[in-house]
């Protein structure tokens, strides 16, 4: 079992940076990717970016591409998720999971585990 949990969320305005941290308990998370998810009110969960298990590779949502990086420290058992130049279609809960088994990193159903979640709030 892995539990994830999220920091560093919080209300900032149109043009900061937040960076959100993952952290990892129960197992090392050296052979899972991981992955950054967000959910809107209204809108269903949709992928943000993710990572390989080695982060040799990385991937990331058309909305986000040059804004945000996702990373990972594997000796920490950690991820992040840099987010710069935040828009306020940015708004969201944003979820850290973690993938061992799964191939397709853009899909939610992908992910065997989640965090709780933390919310970004960006201002115009």
């Amino acid at each position: 079992q892995v539990h994830l949990v999220e920091s560093g969320g919080g209300l900032v305005q149109a043009g900061d940076s937040l960076r959100l941290s993952c952290a990892a308990s129960g197992r090392t998370l050296n052979n899972f990717a991981m992955g950054w998810f967000r959910q809107a009110p209204g809108k269903e969960r949709e992928f943000v970016a993710a990572i390989s298990w080695n982060g040799g590779s990385t991937y990331y949502a058309d909305s986000v591409k040059g804004r945000f990086t996702i990373s990972r420290d594997n000796a920490e058992n950690t991820a992040a998720l840099q987010m710069n130049s935040l828009k306020p279609e940015d708004t969201a809960v944003y979820f850290c999971a973690a993938m061992e088994r799964g191939t397709y990193y853009r899909g939610a159903d992908s992910y065997e585990y989640w965090g709780q979640g933390t919310q970004v709030t960006v201002s115009s």
